[in-house]
């Protein structure tokens, strides 16, 4: 079973590895792929990083683990991009493997304004992960569907790391060192 952790990744960091590490372990997966998004249509683009330049600090934090893989699939689907269509032409793409969504807990709070929510609560497994501020247990009421897994909390947040940076402030602790080098040089 395949995990799909979407996301802007604007810059990946330490936390979603550990995260996606933790779910392999933990919610019976074989591997997670990390989807990188051009564009979530429930955020700012004018605040993304170069969509080539996040792929490739994906790859740059997950060359050591061969369970992980960078996913660009939605580079070839037209913008905003919603998690159904994606899913669709993953399946389409990948006919004999299994995918599972990981959300956070966030996500799961807003899954409402998701295009086509019921048709991914129908079609897929989703695994949801614990977010600061957001009651799992009050979501998981709403959405039983849904397989909730404890994780760990990581305190640190992509937009927080680029504001560290800005400011000419370390942020090495939270980034993998390649990753870390290439911003210093794109920033």
């Amino acid at each position: 079973m395949i995990g799909l952790l979407f996301g802007s990744f604007n810059p990946i960091h330490l936390g979603h590895t550990a995260l996606a590490n933790y779910l392999l372990t933990h919610a019976g997966l074989d591997e997670v792929w990390f989807v990188v998004s051009p564009h979530n249509p429930l955020k700012k683009q004018a605040d993304l990083l170069d969509d080539a330049f996040r792929l490739q600090l994906v790859n740059f934090a997950i060359a050591d683990n061969p369970s992980f893989k960078a996913c660009d699939v939605e580079f070839s689907m037209p913008t905003p991009n919603y998690t159904h269509q994606t899913l669709e032409k993953l399946h389409a793409l990948y006919p004999n493997k299994e995918f599972t969504l990981l959300i956070g807990a966030d996500n799961l709070a807003v899954f409402h304004l998701w295009k086509a929510y019921e048709q991914l609560l129908a079609n897929f497994a989703i695994i949801v992960y614990p977010r600061t501020g957001f009651n799992v247990a009050l979501l998981h009421e709403q959405y039983p569907q849904v397989k909730v897994i404890e994780a760990p909390l990581f305190p640190i947040s992509s937009t927080e790391i680029r504001e560290l940076i800005a400011q000419k402030k370390d942020a090495s602790t939270w980034l993998h060192p390649f990753v870390y080098k290439a911003l210093l040089k794109q920033l």
